[in-house]
């Protein structure tokens, strides 16, 4: 009689299951890799950004994703929304940074799951300091510059900070129109207009908050405080 004996323990060339995985991981970021799904501006879902040689995943903000150039993003942690990301995210610096300013350019395209091996937080790596991305914050600045064009002057108002260049633009516009027919006549020698510009965090006590009162209402008591 011949007896048949069944080979105990795993099966030569195969591979455990721990191994299997990251392999289907490489896999798949090959895939994403030599087939990115294109970034379109204004689309609602995560996209993956370069931040030196890594690649990260990031959120868009509403109203700050129509680019051309730039549009407004924060870095999350590639496991978003899992148990346990957000405190990894944390210890490795994903939830410190806020809104930055994206250059277009450094979009891949859409967020895929294979692009998670190239994050940091795969090679167990806080993010740098500096990720070659600014502060996403905006400010207006009302200023009163003399009218013989030679660029003496002062800031009048600063209000700050708008994280939404939509709601930068809205003021723009309001004080735009408040200031017109009226820009050279509020300070004796001066013409007062308004730009937009980036917000310096270092000078938080040099703005008046925009949403907490009205824009016009924060320029008529400057003026009042400059004529008193």
């Amino acid at each position: 009689m011949i007896r048949r004996f069944r080979r105990c323990g795993p099966v030569p060339g195969a591979l455990s299951p721990e191994d299997q995985a990251v392999v289907d991981q490489f896999h798949a970021m090959l895939t994403a890799l030599r087939n990115p799904h294109p970034w379109t501006p204004g689309g609602a879902q995560d996209i993956a950004v370069r931040v030196g040689p890594f690649v990260e995943r990031a959120h868009t903000r509403p109203g700050d994703d129509h680019g051309p150039d730039l549009i407004a993003v924060a870095l999350v942690h590639p496991r978003t929304p899992h148990a346990g990301a957000y405190l990894h995210g944390r210890q490795l610096g994903y939830t410190d940074r806020g809104w930055l300013c994206c250059k277009t350019t450094a979009i891949l395209g859409f967020w895929q799951p294979g692009y998670a091996m190239l994050t940091h937080a795969a090679a167990g790596l806080p993010l740098p300091d500096d990720v070659g991305m600014k502060p996403a914050h905006y400010a207006l600045y009302i200023e009163a510059r003399r009218r013989d064009d030679s660029l003496d002057g002062y800031t009048l108002l600063r209000l700050g900070s708008y994280t939404q260049t939509r709601h930068a633009q809205q003021d723009y516009d309001r004080l735009t129109a408040a200031l017109e027919g009226r820009g050279t006549t509020l300070v004796p020698g001066h013409r007062v207009s308004v730009r937009v510009g980036p917000f310096d965090v270092s000078d938080h006590p040099l703005f008046a908050d925009p949403y907490e009162a009205d824009a016009v209402a924060l320029l008529d008591a400057a003026v009042a405080g400059v004529s008193a």
